[in-house]
């Protein structure tokens, strides 16, 4: 019998074959092939029956009838009926089922990939975070949900890369200026003078002091991935007091090694460079001040994502978005599109004609763009770059956004279609810790960090638990659970789980390709049977969570997995004397190893082999 690794895909491929048979002269019909709520009507149910009854003008129990007479033989099916108005309820070979247990084992960390993005290519930014201060929590969320979002893609098929897009340029970045000059001059916070707006934390003492005595951030990195249009992209590091030199760029570069799951990136975004700036030690020279600051807190930021075990394949600015002339070029192209107008001393944009509730202003009185501008200019360059499907990761307090940057892009005339880029937002994040809210960091003053988890609890509980809720929840994270060695910590669970099998496949000693040959037929338990299930949905979960956009279907199903295996492991033995049901179950648990260790990987999480 020839091993299946996705049933369902194996499925549509054969009604496929048999609707071109029975309906040659129907457009194709989009065959689905779904689980039963119910174990009594199968392991799969097909509609197409149903679907096909009206462009046939038959009974679609008939119609049921000629397909599974049409349907190609395959020993993947035991038995297929018909059920209810025309549903073609299918039932999978026992051995078939046993059989994925040497799929997993041959396919190692393939297992699991589907092919549905074909190679195409989309594009992921994610975090996207303003130069202003460390990241918070809800950066983390950000970087965790979008992350885990990329290896999800890719495991689906998709050719993904991953960005980050600077906003080092407006207000914030003026404010961040201000704040760090008043620090450089002995101004505190406490002062009254001090700016509503300013920024609070320690960590603005910390530039301020780099900068007066002068120290340099300098890139070097030998393996630079991340890059920017001249194809440069080494990661800052400060290094300890040099002399001063004039500031030249606050265009530093960040570098990552090739990410884990995702191919690295040939698109590259403008942005010209040097590749250090150092601080001048000028109190009233405000524009230094505002380059090394920029620079100092993006080397910050990159190792935050280190320590998070983030890498992007290019990063992208903001400012160069004016530098380089493309937020002139997409404005002219609005124009010259007709859907603008003026009124009021300012240029508005009909985004009326796309859906909005209201018009929406580009260029103010003052000659200044509204926020939303810089965006479409930025998104037609990733249009240009080749992306068919784009998605942004970002914080709910986005969501106003979205329909008139989608709207530039329709008015822009250029091809772009409706509801691109697709958006994933996600909600606020609350740490509790011995039960109470945790709502500050001594470092940033206002808020709790990302680096504040990673340090309290590990990169693993962090990315784990900021992943494993739909974006659009609110989500509490529990330092106390979190770092916890319980079966209520969903993360050591699933760890345990993995060690546990690691510890007995140790014990056992043998050689791994041995258990290619076991005998599954003896896997004929109720715990067997529940793990080898688990085993042949993780291909559909895995699509699932690509359509979906839902990453966090992956850490539900990785629990649900963790507690079958616990659940064998109580109730079995595995080094038992019998050679052939030792090798038997020994295999299983191999490959639901390996299964976990997949799923971890997209989670970003480790599969320790001791805890």
């Amino acid at each position: 019998m020839s091993v299946v690794l996705n049933f369902k895909s194996h499925l549509s491929e054969l009604f496929a074959q048999a609707l071109r048979e029975v309906a040659p002269d129907v457009a194709q019909s989009e065959i689905l092939i779904e689980r039963p709520k119910l174990a009594a009507h199968g392991d799969y149910a097909c509609n197409l029956a149903m679907q096909l009854a009206k462009p046939l003008r038959k009974s679609p129990r008939d119609i049921a009838q000629a397909l599974i007479a049409a349907l190609p033989e395959s020993d993947v099916i035991a038995k297929l009926e018909i059920a209810g108005a025309g549903f073609i309820n299918v039932f999978i070979a026992t051995a078939a089922k046993r059989g994925v247990v040497r799929g997993v084992l041959q396919a190692g960390a393939g297992y699991g990939h589907v092919h549905v993005g074909g190679g195409r290519k989309v594009g992921v930014e994610f975090v996207s975070a303003n130069p202003t201060g460390p990241l918070h929590v809800g950066h983390g969320r950000g970087a965790a949900v979008g992350d885990c979002l990329c290896n999800v893609l890719h495991a689906a098929g998709w050719n993904v890369t991953r960005e980050f897009y600077y906003n080092d340029a407006g207000a914030q970045i003026d404010n961040l200026t201000l704040s760090v000059q008043l620090r450089c001059k002995g101004i505190t916070p406490d002062d009254p003078s001090w700016p509503e707006s300013g920024y609070r934390g320690d960590y603005i003492l910390d530039v301020a002091n780099a900068y007066m005595a002068m120290e340099t951030v300098e890139a070097d990195g030998p393996t630079p991935c991340a890059k920017f249009q001249d194809g440069s992209g080494p990661s800052p590091r400060l290094l300890p007091q040099t002399a001063g030199s004039a500031i030249t760029s606050d265009l530093a570069n960040v570098v990552c090694s090739p990410s884990r799951m995702a191919s690295s990136s040939t698109s590259n975004v403008s942005g010209a460079h040097d590749l250090h700036i150092t601080g001048k030690g000028d109190v009233n020279d405000a524009e230094a001040i505002r380059h090394f600051a920029v620079a100092y807190l993006r080397r910050e930021q990159d190792l935050d994502l280190r320590a998070f075990e983030v890498e992007f394949d290019v990063f992208s600015l903001e400012s160069a978005l004016y530098t380089d002339g493309k937020v002139e070029e997409a404005v002219g192209k609005l124009i010259a599109s007709g859907h603008t107008y003026e009124q009021d001393g300012a240029l508005w944009l009909r985004t009326t004609d796309f859906g909005d509730d209201k018009d929406r202003v580009m260029r103010k009185s003052d000659g200044g763009y509204t926020y939303f501008v810089p965006d479409v200019a930025y998104h037609l360059d990733k249009w240009r770059r080749g992306f068919v499907r784009v998605i942004n990761e970002q914080g709910a307090d986005h969501h106003s956004t979205i329909t008139r940057v989608r709207a530039g892009l329709q008015a822009l005339d250029v091809g772009i279609p409706k509801g691109w880029p697709e958006y994933v937002l996600h909600q606020m994040v609350t740490v509790l810790r011995n039960g109470q809210e945790v709502k500050i960091s001594k470092r940033a003053g206002s808020y709790v960090t990302l680096r504040d988890l990673i340090d309290e609890v590990g990169c693993d509980a962090t990315r784990y638990f900021l992943a494993a809720r739909h974006p659009d929840s609110q989500l509490v994270f529990d330092i106390d659970l979190a770092k916890s060695k319980s079966n209520e910590n969903p993360v050591y669970y699933i760890q345990y789980a993995h060690a546990r099998i690691s510890a007995v496949l140790a014990q056992w000693g043998g050689e791994r390709k041995a258990l290619l040959a076991a005998n599954f037929g003896l896997l004929d338990s109720e715990y067997e049977t529940a793990l080898l299930q688990q085993m042949i949905d993780y291909p559909q979960v895995i699509e699932n969570a690509a359509l979906e956009l839902a990453p966090h279907l992956i850490a539900f199903y990785l629990k649900e997995l963790a507690a079958d295996f616990h659940s064998y492991y109580n109730a079995s033995r595995f080094l038992v004397e019998d050679e052939a049901m030792k090798l038997a179950r020994l295999a299983l648990i191999a490959a639901v190893a390996q299964v976990m260790r997949n799923g971890l990987a997209i989670l970003g999480v480790s599969a320790p082999e001791k805890m």
